[in-house]
């Protein structure tokens, strides 16, 4: 069983925007009711050619962050419904892969539509990833942005997290295996 006080004092959250080309990610640590930045970067996977290379760094990569930083929350950006669905597909893996990370280190893990993430940054569901990246900038503090805005994308699905607890509805949440296969049965088929 998974617990996590969503209100605590003070709790650690990873916000991860994945991707097969690249995955952004951002930590902020949160002390009773005010943010603090940790970090941002992002995985580069664009070098790899094999789509389960990809996959299996994005794990790697995400067991990393969770052992060095310890969250106690994980915020994951939900992929977009495009008409590329070979596109779809990819992302939804990488997704996949970074919440079977999590879940398997025991985290709680709650998935933003982009828009709502958009929202809670800018106040405009619409908002370019310039936009967020600059109230993100703003927000809390960062003297410089990343010329790549994944990264800030990944930092505010962390933030979006925060903004978003102790409300009743914050997205879909997952507290292990169980919980997510009884909240997506369409995606799980059986044999």
């Amino acid at each position: 069983m998974i617990k996590c006080n969503k209100l605590a004092q003070e709790r650690i959250i990873l916000g991860i925007d994945p991707g097969t080309t690249v995955m952004g990610f951002g930590l902020i640590k949160v002390v009773k009711n005010q943010m603090f930045f940790l970090q941002l970067n992002e995985l580069n996977l664009s070098k790899l050619d094999d789509h389960y290379l990809k996959l299996k760094r994005i794990f790697e990569r995400t067991i990393e962050l969770i052992d060095t930083y310890n969250p106690d929350e994980i915020a994951i950006e939900a992929p977009f419904f495009g008409k590329n669905v070979q596109s779809m597909l990819k992302l939804g893996r990488a997704q996949g892969v970074a919440m079977a990370a999590g879940l398997s280190r025991e985290i709680p893990i709650t998935e933003y539509e982009p828009k709502k993430i958009k929202m809670a940054i800018t106040g405009n569901g619409n908002a370019s990833k310039e936009q967020v990246a600059k109230m993100l900038q703003q927000l809390l503090g960062l003297k410089e942005l990343p010329k790549k805005l994944d990264s800030t994308d990944g930092l505010a699905a962390a933030v979006c997290h925060f903004f978003n607890s102790g409300k009743t509805v914050v997205g879909k949440s997952y507290s292990g295996w169980a919980s997510f296969v009884s909240q997506n049965q369409e995606r799980v088929t059986k044999k």
